[in-house]
């Protein structure tokens, strides 16, 4: 038999195509009618049973294309899933709380109590400001005194760093979000700029500590390990308490901001930057003690955790997939208590008032071990 050439092949993958599209279009027809079943008599969308035969069955009937045949059944039955859970729109605790008393119609607010880290000059009292022009701002020792003040309603709201374009998460907050009664309403992407401040007169040769933020230490590497080991490297609160520090020590210089040098009167020591990058970013988040889900909310961000056994992760992103919805951010934690087991943060393109989220969203809890909803906001 003559060989097919590459244009008859694909004629011919062209046709299965066509009845693979039309299977597929009345396979998942029949999953909605299954999904209208199951919500009369109660039964749950998910049945670890039935799935897992399929696959086995599937596994018998494919020889060697047996890996290949089985995620493509895992593909189509999460998106079967997906789809269950959109149409049997099942009321719960997530869904009610969205529709009935986290959506706003009006604006986010310029004035309220804020709750920040550190003390005049810091750069979670720069965001804090951009975020609430007409703000009242107290100031506490540490991000756990933060978010304590908003749980307890001291503060109205809390402003918190969550990550740093050159350094990463600032894994303290994560932390702090996975305890709960924190929710994140608005988040803000500040550019930040670090020089080496130090008294008038100070000349860098006489430096022998510099102190700062881990972060900020973290953001200048390069710079601090050109100085050579006769400098001290030392860690503090935050760099507008190294800023105060330094202008109390003679010797000491601080990695700070422009901003804390006019405010305790200090000079930088370097003509030209000192941070990896210029294009250096910090994301601050707005916490509140629920969730207020403001007109323009585009990013949803949430905790969740899957069982620990092979392809459980892929499963609960393929819940996203199927909406087509882009994933911004997944970053694990580990879980106290057990080895090597993590739970994930994700953050994703999408908002609650879109058709299909809010059951994408329960589809997602539905699948988890473990899930916390930690709001939908919008990013400036």
């Amino acid at each position: 038999m003559k060989p097919m050439t590459l244009e008859e092949t694909r004629n011919e993958i062209d046709k299965l195509d066509d009845e693979i599209l039309k299977l597929f279009l009345r396979r998942m027809e029949l999953c909605g009618e299954a999904a209208m079943a199951k919500k009369q008599c109660g039964r749950p969308i998910i049945d670890k049973s039935r799935e897992r035969e399929i696959l086995r069955t599937v596994s018998e009937k494919s020889g060697d294309m047996s890996v290949y045949a089985r995620r493509l059944f895992r593909e189509i039955m999460s998106l079967s899933r997906s789809y269950q859970g959109i149409l049997s729109d099942t009321e719960t605790e997530l869904s009610e709380n969205i529709k009935k008393f986290f959506l706003k119609d009006e604006l986010f607010p310029k004035a309220a109590s804020v709750a920040c880290q550190g003390i005049e000059g810091a750069y979670s009292q720069q965001a804090a400001d951009k975020l609430f022009p007409h703000g009242n701002i107290s100031y506490f020792n540490t991000f756990d005194d933060v978010g304590q003040a908003v749980r307890s309603g001291k503060c109205d709201y809390g402003v918190l760093p969550v990550e740093n374009s050159s350094y990463g998460s600032v894994h303290a907050v994560y932390d702090i979000l996975k305890e709960g009664g924190l929710a994140v309403v608005r988040s803000l992407k500040l550019r930040i700029r670090h020089e080496l401040l130090a008294r008038p007169g100070t000349k860098l040769s006489d430096v022998r500590e510099i102190v700062s933020h881990e972060q900020a230490i973290g953001q200048c590497g390069r710079f601090l390990k050109g100085l050579g080991e006769k400098v001290k490297i030392s860690t503090c609160a935050n760099t507008a308490v190294a800023a105060r520090y330094a202008a109390e020590n003679e010797g000491t210089a601080a990695i700070s901001s422009p901003n804390c040098a006019e405010l305790y009167g200090l000079v930088p020591l370097t003509d030209e930057s000192i941070q990896d990058s210029d294009s250096n970013y910090t994301r601050f988040i707005c916490v509140s003690p629920k969730p207020e889900i403001y007109p323009g909310a585009n990013r949803i961000s949430f905790l969740a955790s899957c069982r620990h056994e092979p392809g459980e992760l892929y499963r609960l992103i393929s819940i996203i997939g199927a909406m087509d919805v882009n994933i911004l951010k997944i970053e694990s934690r580990p879980i106290p208590g057990r080895d090597f087991e993590f739970m994930f943060v994700f953050d994703i393109e999408a908002s609650v008032r879109e058709p299909g989220i809010i059951g994408m969203l329960e589809e997602f809890k539905r699948n988890s071990e473990s899930f916390v909803f930690l709001g939908n906001y919008q990013e400036i």
